[in-house]
């Protein structure tokens, strides 16, 4: 069983930056891939972005590309998601996920453990 836990959502200016963490405890993180999510009122959740698990492959959504980064430290145990030149859009609340599968990077069924998420406002 994998525990995790995000910190660091809030309100943030459209054009501003947020960097989020999530701190993993229980399993072997270095074995799990790990995804950010995220879920808009009155939306699905969708894929935001996910590494494997030594980081060496990235994946992100078309509407975050270039502008959100994901990266992890496995002796930290913590999956990291920086945000960049942020948009009312982006708004959403941000969940991490841990994936033991060897299928797909981004389809959320791929997901066992998840967190309880964190919140991101952007105003414009």
């Amino acid at each position: 069983q994998v525990q995790l836990v995000e910190s660091g959502g809030g309100l943030v200016q459209a054009g501003g930056s947020l960097s989020l963490s999530c701190g993993a405890s229980g399993g072997t993180f270095s074995t799990y891939r790990m995804g950010w999510f995220r879920q808009a009122p009155g939306k699905e959740r969708e894929f935001v972005a996910a590494i494997s698990w030594a980081g060496g492959r990235t994946y992100y959504a078309k509407s975050v590309k270039d502008r959100f980064t994901i990266s992890r430290d496995n002796a930290k145990t913590t999956v990291y998601l920086q945000m960049n030149t942020l948009k009312p859009e982006d708004t959403a609340v941000y969940f991490c996920a841990a994936n033991p599968g060897l299928e797909s990077f981004t389809e959320i069924r791929q997901y066992v453990y998840w967190g309880q998420g964190t919140q991101v406002t952007v105003s414009s």
